[in-house]
C-alpha cells in the first residue's frame, strides 16, 4: 500500500471510533429540547442565576446533562454552567439541563410538572 492509503485509512479509521467524531450536546424535536440519545430534557424552577442547585439525591434521580471533553463549544443561546463539583454542565438560556431516571425512552416526559418545579425544557 502507498504511503497516501495509509494516510486515508488511518484518518477514516479514527473519525469511526467512538468518542472521535463532535458530540451534539442536545438539540431540538417536536418543539422540546433532548439530548443526543432522544431523552427529554428538563429545567428546575429553583436553579436560578445559570446555577445548578440539584446535587446528590435530587442529581440522581434528575441526571445533569454534562458536558463532555469532545462536545462542540456552547454557541446561541446556548452555554455551559460550572456544577458544585467543578464539572460542567449544559444549560440552554442560562437554565441548567436534565434528564429524568423515570423516562425509559426517547419522547418519554413523565417528570413534566414534577413537584411543580420540573418542566420539559423548550426552545
Amino acid at each position: 500500500m502507498t504511503r497516501q492509503t495509509l494516510s486515508w485509512m488511518a484518518l477514516f479509521t479514527a473519525l469511526a471510533l467512538p468518542g472521535v467524531a463532535l458530540a451534539d450536546h442536545a438539540m431540538e424535536k417536536g418543539g422540546m429540547l433532548v439530548d443526543h440519545a432522544g431523552m427529554t430534557l428538563y429545567t428546575f424552577d429553583k436553579d436560578a442565576g445559570g446555577k445548578s442547585v440539584c446535587n446528590g439525591e435530587c442529581a440522581t434521580n434528575w441526571p445533569p446533562l454534562m458536558v463532555k471533553a469532545n462536545d462542540e463549544p456552547a454557541k446561541d443561546k446556548w452555554t455551559v454552567v460550572m456544577r458544585d463539583d467543578g464539572s460542567k454542565q449544559w444549560a440552554y438560556g442560562g437554565k441548567p439541563l436534565y434528564t429524568f431516571v423515570k423516562d425509559k425512552k426517547a419522547g418519554d416526559m413523565t417528570g413534566d410538572g414534577m413537584k411543580d418545579v420540573w418542566h420539559v425544557a423548550k426552545p
